[in-house]
């Protein structure tokens, strides 16, 4: 099953520079002063940063539809969206039931057509000469091709053909919603994933498990959270708090159409790949990265079934399915079509999908500053807390990295460009402290003392401050008396790092920040704790589902199939506790 992670590209637009502040320069700050910028400057470097072809047409190929208007949508209903009756009139809720005689009831025809009402550009209309028709057609054998691999029941002993025993699966095998324990590692609000898409807790306060549902098996919370932010325009909360309508409504088939259309850079997006807005350069062709179905599988689990001399199992299946709906829906397939992926390296920087999506601090030096400091971010191709398809993101990046006061200044006049004034002008309203942690310098020794400071940090207002910090231990202290908190350093028996999280308030405003705390390891007292009584994981060896191994010191069972099938598969992915995407095969205990 193929991972449904985001991550990805590299530096566009990096070339393009707008100064911050006044025309004319003001006198530098000291390095211990907050800097002060107008909001209305961070907008227009986020929208010149952004403002860039490729960047437009994705943005513009995830637009969504409102839910209001989605939830109307039902077969044959007059006032569907036109993408919609695109749809309707090729495939029909017959074809549907013809194609997906072995689906979980909740996979219904008109949830199906609710999401792809959710995203216009889907099955949409091209006024550039490309056939809109012929696009749909071959979106839709490729969407439905890749549901036979990832939810097909893949029993060949059926009278029902493979090909047509997709969408099997609406929650992953073993799971049952209130189960707990599913995939909510990450979920700790320690750590930065936990803080931008917090998870909701069951009445026992427990974190609620983020297992895979829907016709994408979507998992984690980190999946979860994007997901609900753009079903619900900009709001995570819905799917952290509920993910359990991602199996149980029009969500369960959306979760796969959200994946059609949003690029995993490097890697471009399905639907660019197949109405022709990506268009492989040199570096894409000298890696085999060409037009076809084949590079779809490279984007859809590229990782695991790609690259090879020869096309996999799952590949060679992903290709059958994929002529056989093709046939179906009536879409031609050119002999010279690159239908698998052998040989075919790996997405990367150099290739024309490579949209970075995401700000990161800025890294550069600056002149202009007292502490040479940019006082920017930029755009990443690695996942960040920061997106570029949300607006005013780019301002959260540049106070959550640099000691920075934004002003509101909508409405206002601009400070006149020829001012000598070297104060630093009032906000015009209330603006959230920034929050700031000082600790030791490098590595400290296991249990030993270790003090943190929020004393630099600062409020533009001028109000009074209080501090919560969450400790390594889960611990939470919180007050105006808590700028300063002292602790033990954890004990272990290796180098480990430790992320303590720090929000401070103003009573109706706040910012978190986090420090990362490095402790040397104790000396060896040898592995008492640690279980010898499974085998040591190996690549060599072949793992069947449910069974456990020890993989440096750690336990970790493989999963129930289908996902149970990954635990024997790229070393590089799926090593427990150690591969990219080990958590899709194996889970610890």
């Amino acid at each position: 099953m193929a991972s449904s992670k985001t991550v990805t590209l590299s530096a566009v637009a990096a070339g393009i520079m707008l100064s911050l502040g006044a025309a004319h320069a003001a006198p530098l700050l000291s390095a211990t002063e907050a800097t002060t910028i107008k909001a209305s400057d961070l907008a227009a470097k986020e929208k010149a940063l952004t403002d860039f072809p490729l960047m437009n047409s994705v943005k513009s190929s995830i637009k969504t539809l409102a839910n209001s208007e989605v939830e109307k949508i039902a077969p044959g209903r007059a006032a569907n969206p036109e993408n919609v009756k695109r749809v309707e009139s090729i495939l029909t809720e017959q074809d549907w039931d013809y194609l997906f005689p072995m689906r979980a009831p909740e996979y219904t025809y008109s949830n199906f057509l609710k999401a792809i009402g959710k995203f216009p550009a889907v099955c949409g209309t091209y006024t550039d000469g490309r056939d809109s028709d012929a696009i749909c057609r071959k979106s839709l054998a490729t969407m439905f091709a890749h549901f036979a691999q990832e939810t097909g029941g893949h029993e060949s002993w059926r009278d029902i053909p493979e090909w047509r025993q997709a969408l099997v699966y609406l929650r992953e095998v073993g799971w049952v919603e209130g189960q707990k324990g599913g995939y909510n590692g990450e979920c700790d609000p320690n750590i930065w994933q936990g803080q931008t898409w917090p998870c909701g807790k069951d009445k026992d306060g427990d974190y609620l498990s983020y297992f895979g549902r829907g016709a994408k098996q979507l998992s984690y919370n980190y999946n979860y959270g994007p997901f609900s932010d753009a079903m619900y325009d900009g709001d995570v909360r819905p799917l952290l708090d509920k993910p359990e309508l991602v199996a149980d409504t029009w969500m369960n088939l959306a979760s796969a159409v959200f994946f059609f259309v949003y690029p995993q850079p490097p890697k471009p997006s399905m639907l660019h790949v197949i109405d022709g807005t990506w268009q492989p350069n040199d570096h894409d062709k000298a890696n085999g990265l060409v037009e076809g179905f084949g590079v779809t599988i490279q984007i859809i689990n590229g990782g695991v079934e790609c690259g090879g001399a020869d096309e996999n199992a799952q590949s060679l299946n992903r290709i059958a399915y994929y002529k056989e709906f093709a046939n179906y829906l009536k879409v031609p397939i050119a002999d010279d079509e690159v239908l698998g992926c052998k040989k075919m390296k790996q997405f990367d920087e150099g290739g024309a999908g490579a949209l970075p999506i995401y700000w990161e601090m800025d890294w550069g030096w600056s002149a202009e500053t007292a502490d040479g400091k940019t006082n920017a971010c930029q755009l990443v191709g690695y996942q960040t807390p920061y997106s570029a398809f949300k607006e005013g993101d780019y301002a959260k990046c540049v106070q959550k990295h640099f000691n920075v006061n934004i002003v509101d200044d909508s409405g206002q006049a601009d400070e006149p460009s020829d001012t000598t004034d070297d104060t630093t002008p009032a906000p015009a309203a209330n603006v959230a402290p920034v929050a700031r942690i000082a600790g030791p310098v490098g590595a400290v020794d296991a249990g030993s003392q270790v003090s943190l400071s929020a004393e630099g940090s600062s409020d533009a207002n001028g109000d009074k401050l209080s501090y919560t910090w969450m400790l390594q231990d889960g611990q939470t202290l919180s007050g105006q008396d808590k700028s300063v908190v002292t602790f033990a350093a954890p004990v272990k028996d290796q180098d480990a790092q430790y992320v303590v999280s720090l929000t401070v308030s103003d009573g109706s405003l706040s910012s978190t920040t986090t420090y990362t705390l490095n402790v040397k390891a104790k000396a060896a007292e040898g592995d008492e704790g640690k279980s010898t009584d499974y085998p040591a994981w190996s690549a060599t060896q072949t793992w069947k589902a449910g069974e456990i191994v020890n993989n440096h010191g750690a336990l970790y069972q493989c999963k129930p199939l289908p996902e149970g099938a990954w635990c024997n598969n790229a070393p590089t992915y799926y090593e427990p506790g150690a591969g990219l995407a080990w958590g899709d095969a194996w889970k610890a205990l």
